[in-house]
Order: structure tokens, then sequence, then C-alpha cells
């Protein structure tokens, strides 16, 4: 059984709740789908809708829905997250160091990915795979969960100190040639998902925590956020624009707002205020009658585009209401039907997401650092490309299942 349980160092209020499955599951399956439309991105030759929509058009594809998911299920897991440390820590400040530390543990990955094929080789003295990799190997010697066995205490921390030395001198070392031929650091313009979902994190927890005591505060601030986003779409305020993610991390309340739907609709299935609808056809009537909300609203604000790339309201509500219809169903199969044997192949990506996530970028780096370009030049065109990605997915997932069962596990 899982705890859950709302309150501060001095009042306090524990309600006990199953595990809900249909979390992992929904995190797994779109872990998956992600693994295979990135890979599927190198294919051409492929229908329109195989691919994201181009920026310039107002239209969204299913791969442009994936992103919108892992976010959504990120804000479905901050509640749990933040009422189960509470309950180990009841420290206020301690959290608020925790979703710091995460969140900038989650950019640092993100630079490290989208800085992985920038690298001068002649500069940083090595190819750019090869310093992508060991950059990544210290990433996860660092964050890699071990033993907490007594005996195993000094080699764990020469581990983790060896992760974060090769890390910062990887970094530190890191060099790059802009189009002007000047020599640059680290390219931070664009941090990568991994960084957009450590923005993401923070700023629904800026926003969610000293709320998180009234029930209907995530429902609050999801309709502010589609205001706001919606505000910067047609141009009514400018600044976030101007400002950067770094200086203003709600960019135009996007991501911020995809993902406190994720926490409306935990409230719904899952936080301890669920316990007023213990019937899963009351949660369920709820949650979708929140898609349904969310459809509407999305339709309505058509005129402001549809787009992935421009981050428009509309996107974002399509996405919001269509994951919130999924993991209703998912639910229902799992949590309330008890039928999850179909799901064990989505069990390494749903529980060991982050070493999932990382494996992919792994294998291209090792294949470039060896200078193999077999993949690119082969099975990279129709239907053929299309088998090699749903291979290369069942490949990735296969890895971590083995990695998993090995005991081979990041947490941030």
């Amino acid at each position: 059984m899982a705890t859950a349980q709302l309150g501060t160092q001095t009042a306090v209020t524990t309600i006990q709740a199953p595990r809900v499955l249909s979390i992992d599951v929904f995190r797994g399956l779109t872990m998956i789908v992600m693994i295979f439309v990135n890979d599927l991105a190198e294919v051409k030759g492929l229908p329109w809708w195989t691919y994201h929509a181009p920026g310039n058009v107002d239209a969204m594809t299913y791969v442009d829905m994936v992103f919108p998911a892992f976010l959504f299920i990120l804000g479905m897991a901050i509640p749990i997250a933040i009422e189960q440390r509470l309950r180990k820590i009841p420290s206020q400040s301690r959290l608020w160091l925790h979703v710091f530390l995460r969140s900038l543990s989650l950019l640092v990955l993100g630079l490290i990915l989208t800085n992985a094929g920038a690298g001068d080789p002649a500069l940083i003295h090595m190819p750019p795979g090869l310093w992508a990799i060991l950059a990544l190997v210290g990433a996860i010697l660092f964050w890699m969960v071990y033993p907490r066995a007594d005996s195993h205490k000094a080699l764990v921390k020469t581990l983790r100190l060896t992760g974060l030395t090769l890390m910062v001198v990887m970094f530190a070392i890191f060099r790059r040639t802009t189009k002007d031929g000047s020599i640059a650091w680290i390219r931070t313009a664009y941090p990568e998902i991994l960084g957009l979902l450590a923005f993401a994190y923070l700023t629904t927890c800026v926003l969610y925590i000293p709320t998180r005591r009234w029930r209907w505060a995530p429902f609050g601030w999801f309709v502010a956020l589609t205001a706001f986003c919606a505000f910067c779409s047609a141009h009514w305020i400018e600044f976030p624009r101007h400002a950067g993610i770094y200086l203003w991390p709600f960019g135009n309340g996007s991501d911020t707002l995809i993902a406190m739907a994720g926490v409306a609709t935990s409230t719904i299935f899952v936080s301890p205020y669920s316990v007023r609808w213990p019937a899963f056809r009351s949660k369920a009537a709820l949650a979708l009658s929140f898609s349904a909300i969310t459809l509407i609203a999305a339709y309505l604000l058509t005129p402001l585009g549809i787009s992935k790339i421009r981050a428009t309201p509309t996107w974002c509500l399509y996405s919001i209401g269509t994951s919130i219809a999924i993991f209703t169903l998912l639910y229902w199969i799992c949590d309330v039907r008890h039928h999850t044997r179909w799901a064990a192949f989505t069990r390494p990506a749903g529980s060991n997401t982050l070493l999932t996530y990382l494996l992919p970028d792994l294998w291209y780096f090792f294949l470039g650092a060896l200078g193999i370009t077999w993949f690119r030049t082969h099975l990279a065109w129709g239907f053929p490309g299309v088998i090699r990605s749903i291979v290369f997915t069942g490949f990735i997932i296969a890895v971590a299942s083995l990695l998993t069962r090995w005991k081979l596990r990041l947490q941030l």
C-alpha cells in the first residue's frame, strides 16, 4: 500500500491508497512511442502524419502528442511524489531543495544531449560521440541507485565522485565552433526534451506546492495557464519571447499548462482528495468531463493556430484532452479490472524511465564514435524503415529490461 500524506511538520492527515499501476503503464507506453517516433524521424518517404507537423502550418500529428503525454504524466506523478517525500522528510526547505536539484539534474542531462553533436573534435581532442558517452557515463555513475548496504558505502561514494568529476571535466573541456568561425562553450538555447521537462517540473511545483491544500487549485492554475498561453499566442503578451527560458522558465506557459493538467487529473484519480470520489464511475465522469472541456476549449482557440513548434494553446489542449481520455481507459483496465499482464513489456520504460530514455542516445553516440553510418544509409526509406524503427524500439526496451533486472536504475 502506498501512503499519501497531506501536511506540514505539525499537521498531517494520512490516507491509505493502493498503488496506481496505470501511471507506470502510461509512462511506459509514452516512452516506447517516443523511442519509435524519434528513430522514425530519420526514415524518409513516409506519409506526412508520421512526422512532426511543420511549424509554418496549422496542423498536428500523433507524433506532436508524444511529448505532451510525457509532460502530462510528469504532472500526474508530482502530487504523489511530493506527499511521499513530505511523509518521509516533513521539511519544506528540504522539499524545495529536492525540487531545485532535480530540475538542475534534468537540465544538465539535457545540455549534454543537445551539445553531443556540436563539439569540435579538434578542440575537445576526441570525437563528439565519445565526449557524449563519457559525459553520460559520468551522469549514470552519479545518479545510479546503489545498494544501501554499509559495506558498499565507500565504493558508492567513490563511484559517485568519479561520475561527478567526469561530468565536470567533460563540460570544462567542451568547445564548439560557431557559424561565424568563433569558438564557444556549451550551447544553452535549446536544452533538449529533458531540459524542457526540467523547467516544466520546476514551474509546476512552484505553482502547485504552495496551493496543494486547496483541492481545486490545480484546475484554477490550469485555467490561468490556458489564458496566459492564449494571450502569448495572440501576441498580447510579448515578454516571454524576449526574456528567454532561463529568466522566465514558464515560457509561454504551454509546458507548465500540460503538466498542471496532469496534476489536476491526479487530483481526480490518485491524490488523497480522490477519496471523495471512491467509485470509478465518479472519477471517470469527472475526468471525461475535464477531457471534453479541454477539447472544446481547443476548438474554440483554433484561430490562434495549431502547432507544436509554436506551442499554441490548441495543440496543448487537444493533447491534454487525449491524454486524459487515454489515462482514464488505462486506469479502468489496469486498476479497476486488474488486467496488467498485457502491459508487461512497458515495465522497464515505466519504472526505469530515465535510463530507458538515455539508451537510444548512447547507442547513436556509440555508433558515431566508431564511425559506423550503416544504419543512417540503409533501411532508411519507406516501409523497411518503419520495420527498422520497430526492431530498434524492441531492442532498446529489451536492453532496458535486462539492465533493470540487473538493478541498474537511475533516479534524480
